[in-house]
């Protein structure tokens, strides 16, 4: 596997057996466009077929952000009916891909909103002590369904809520990320990506059928609580959120400023 094209990189060492995917729209915090979305998926596809590739690590480019969700600029086609609502972003993790080999997090900068599509997919999660974690939906008139279904699955439940209903107002720490167990390592300012290759390339190691059947199972543990809360995620988003162009309003009139936790 080669280079991406728009805005998603892929490389992979056959010697080692690890694939580094790299989220590559710095300019845009890393936002994921309808282009990304779709490189995205077809790369988790591909990877199943790729037998020299047995674990994957996860990044995104820039030293500000890992990922910011969904771009703002994406225009997402939505049926003229209140019984059909298409979410851009839920398929775009590896186990909505049926990927069941080991992907690994690098998180450095921020990660926040339609990121958690992709973190509550990851494996494990390594992070530069300056990554940031939130979820702006609440203060702009929105939902955080599919993200909290997700975040509720990998951290303590008021930690999940927390993050989810304080909004834009206030950013766990990588350190208080690391000390609630989203984050398994902590290293320095652009470390993130060499300690997850570290992990990767250890697991790469071992018989692949083994591992891959633990990711299998460990997501077992808690899929169905996923797919329970994605069942009532569609009618919550579409009874709670603002119409767009309120949403809009309160987006722009964002205040500056937040409380790092």
């Amino acid at each position: 596997m080669g280079a991406g094209v728009r805005g998603l990189g892929v490389s992979a060492d056959k010697d080692t057996g690890v694939a580094v995917v790299t989220l590559d729209r710095p300019h845009r915090l890393n936002a994921i466009d309808l282009d990304m979305r779709d490189e995205l998926v077809t790369t988790w596809r591909e990877l199943r077929f790729d037998d020299s590739v047995r674990a994957v690590v996860l990044t995104g480019a820039g030293e500000r952000a890992f990922c910011t969700g969904l771009d703002r600029d994406a225009e997402v086609p939505q049926p003229n009916s209140p019984y059909m609502a298409d979410d851009p972003l839920l398929h775009v993790g590896p186990k909505s891909n049926d990927l069941w080999k080991p992907v690994i997090a690098a998180v450095n900068g921020m990660a926040c909103g339609g990121a958690f599509y992709l973190l509550g997919e990851s494996d494990f999660l390594v992070a530069d002590r300056a990554a940031t974690f939130f979820d702006p939906h609440t203060a702009y008139g929105m939902v955080s369904a599919y993200e909290s279904v997700l975040m509720a699955q990998v951290m303590p439940h008021g930690e999940a809520a927390r993050l989810a209903l304080m909004g834009t107002a206030e950013r766990l720490s990588a350190e208080r990320a690391h000390a609630i167990g989203l984050v398994t390592e902590l290293t320095e300012s652009g470390g993130a990506v060499a300690a997850a290759t570290a992990a990767a390339e250890v697991i790469a190691g071992y018989p692949p059928d083994g591992v891959q059947g633990t990711v299998r199972a460990l997501w077992a543990a808690k899929e169905a609580a996923v797919a329970q809360g994605f069942a009532q995620a569609a009618h919550l988003v579409a009874l709670g959120n603002l119409p767009p162009d309120r949403q809009a309003e309160l987006f722009r009139s964002r205040r500056s400023g937040f409380r790092l936790r």
